[in-house]
């Protein structure tokens, strides 16, 4: 019975933490706050990058502190109350990692999430304190010397198990570093092709919410529809000569 609770409770508290990564505090914040989706503008990522796009920079740390959160304290909550439960750190490595997931494919949203640097920082932080510091600090200068937020967290997610292996030693942390990474990266696709061809955003470039019903409206706008009316009058009242 012990033996199939202690092969039980690793996976319950990585559904917790599945569930909890699902929470995407973007679009939570934004409708609490009266903002467009920020499905709607600029990258279409809900996260913190695009929800300052909008402007409102208290929406934007307000959902970076709490993406970083639900990684964070999922894991810490096993680091602290797993261990008399017979969880250690594959445990709290899983449920890290699930978090993450849910932040990319969120039960609650359809399993249309974001990119997952935030959350990923929250675990990282959680399972390895130094180890965070040390990612954040590469995410800063890469994001200080280059203005670009996507090129700091490609950089950051390849640095990230590299420091965990060379600097601690390889295992469940680094083996869930190693999956977050490469997904990263790969939810990045879109913003590589972007920093090759010259035309990413920089940090800090505003990108204006569209407003509420404007997705329903024609996709040209008012003037697609006045100059092919005007067209069409003109063939209807040809010139004289």
């Amino acid at each position: 019975m012990q033996i199939a609770l202690q092969n039980v409770l690793p996976l319950l508290a990585a559904l917790a933490g599945y569930l909890i990564g699902s929470l995407s505090f973007a679009v939570i914040i934004s409708r609490a706050m009266g903002l467009s989706d920020p499905r709607s503008y600029g990258s279409g990522n809900p996260g913190a990058t695009n929800v300052l796009r909008s402007g409102n920079k208290a929406a934007a740390v307000l959902t970076l502190v709490l993406d970083a959160l639900k990684g964070y304290l999922p894991v810490l909550a096993v680091l602290v109350w797993g261990p008399r439960y017979g969880l250690g750190e594959g445990t709290a490595a899983l449920v890290g990692l699930a978090a993450f997931l849910g932040h990319l494919y969120p039960v609650f949203f359809r399993f249309q999430g974001g990119k997952g640097v935030a959350t990923a920082a929250g675990v990282i932080f959680g399972l390895n304190p130094l180890l965070g510091i040390a990612t954040l600090a590469t995410w800063l200068i890469i994001a200080w010397f280059s203005r670009y937020s996507s090129l700091a967290a490609i950089v950051s997610a390849a640095f990230a198990p590299m420091f965990q292996l060379l600097i601690w030693e390889a295992g469940p942390t680094a083996l869930a570093l190693i999956i977050m990474g490469l997904l990263l990266v790969w939810r990045h696709q879109a913003n590589i092709k972007k920093l090759l061809a010259g035309t990413e955003s920089r940090l800090g470039a505003k990108a204006a919410a569209p407003p509420p019903g404007a997705s329903k409206k024609h996709p040209h706008g008012t003037g697609a529809v006045n100059k092919k009316t005007a067209a069409s009058h003109s063939h209807h009242h040809p010139k004289k000569k």
